[in-house]
């Protein structure tokens, strides 16, 4: 194993949580990379398309207003803008003026992008699977849930960003 060099002062007890840390790291960039590439090489889409794509599939009626789905997938309103926008031009999403609130635009999938979604989540679902859980004892999965909902539920509490709606 490596020796990872900090420069910052690791506090007594803190080598542990430096080592979790980067194992994160190291999982979840390579994680998103490959599921990134098979997205490309299976559907022709990208790992931000799919998370669109997917957080309007759950929404209450399909759709969301620009902020709400930010807010949701975790993206800056502005990239959020212009992803949509791109996705809409290439036929993926609708955008129209909000019911609601007539200053908001509210975004859904278009029936192609329904489509896309369908095709291409059971191949993301399979590399899910032998990429993530088929590294994780199954014992462990309890554990990893209960911990990733607490530290979900401490961005939620303490991030920057407002909770999702949903």
């Amino acid at each position: 194993m490596r020796t990872v060099i900090s420069l910052v002062p690791v506090e007594p007890g803190g080598q542990e949580q430096q080592r979790a840390w980067l194992a994160y790291i190291r999982v979840q960039l390579r994680l998103r990379y490959e599921m990134n590439r098979q997205l490309q090489a299976d559907s022709d889409i990208s790992l931000a398309d799919y998370d669109v794509l997917t957080a309007l599939s759950v929404a209450p009626e399909g759709r969301l207003q620009m902020t709400a789905l930010a807010n949701h997938i975790g993206w800056e309103r502005t990239r959020t803008s212009h992803h949509a926008r791109r996705m809409e031009a290439r036929g993926l999403l609708r955008l129209r003026q909000s019911t609601v609130d007539r200053r908001a635009i509210e975004v859904s999938l278009s029936d192609e992008g329904k489509a896309l979604l369908e095709d291409a989540a059971p191949g993301h679902v399979k590399l899910v699977k032998d990429l993530f859980f088929a590294g994780l004892r199954q014992d462990l999965v309890p554990a990893l849930t209960e911990a990733m909902e607490g530290v979900y539920s401490t961005l939620l509490a303490r991030g920057m960003l407002p909770p999702p709606p949903l």
